[in-house]
């Protein structure tokens, strides 16, 4: 597998040149970050192009690249990773169009109960929310959150099991 950084916009060179040498099956996905990510074969080698910035890499290699080379490697099974619902120790009042994958952590609530708290940037390239995070939040299209509500969480754990 051949990995390099995609881009939406005039200044993406790697989609002419794949599709140039090769094919590209898939192109953008509508998630937040890691929108820009490419999927197809130059040759018959296979080609996964992610985001560049930190978090959107971090958040595409961990949902797409790995369980593409675990496949490679004849790993078979669900390699989809497990969720837990938690509580929501946040508001959530505008959401995106796209599945969000935000980073959060547990933390303990004012009444002493374990809730999820979010990192206060959206910014993809802001890698130290990773460091803080203890794993994803992954909200659907549309979805309002209100403090409370519970809510699917990826632990980092669960997506390198």
């Amino acid at each position: 597998m051949s990995p390099a950084a995609v881009s939406v916009g005039e200044e993406d060179h790697l989609k002419p040149a794949v599709e140039q040498l090769g094919s590209l099956d898939l192109w953008n996905i509508a998630i937040r970050p890691g929108k820009p990510v490419a999927f197809g074969r130059v040759g018959e080698t296979p080609f996964f192009g992610s985001p560049g910035n930190p978090v959107s890499l971090f958040v595409t290699f961990c949902l797409f690249a790995r369980p593409l080379i675990l496949r490679m490697q004849g790993i078979t099974g669900d390699l989809t990773p497990r969720t837990l619902r938690l509580r929501a120790g946040f508001d959530w009042p505008k959401p995106d169009k796209r599945t969000e994958f935000h980073r959060a952590r547990l933390e303990t609530g004012k009444d002493g109960e374990m809730e999820l708290a979010v990192y206060p940037s959206r910014s993809s390239a802001v890698l130290s929310s990773v460091a803080w995070a203890d794993g994803l939040i992954e909200i659907a299209p549309d979805q309002v959150i209100q403090g409370g509500d519970r809510v699917d969480f990826i632990p980092f754990a669960n997506l390198f099991q």
